[in-house]
């Protein structure tokens, strides 16, 4: 364990979870975004599958 996380306990008042910001939340509810996004994994799939044919 690193000296960092020793001091973190989980289930503890203090231990929260991020939330995110409002820059991530618009692009998580962008369309236009999540199609570029949607079209940038497949190419990145295409090519691994391309690789082990």
């Amino acid at each position: 364990m690193k000296k960092e996380e020793s001091n973190i306990k989980a289930y503890e008042q203090n231990y929260t979870t991020m939330v995110p910001g409002a820059f991530a939340k618009k692009m998580r509810t962008c369309v236009i975004w999540q199609f570029f996004r949607f079209i940038v994994l497949n190419i990145k799939m295409l090519i691994v599958v391309s690789k082990s044919h």
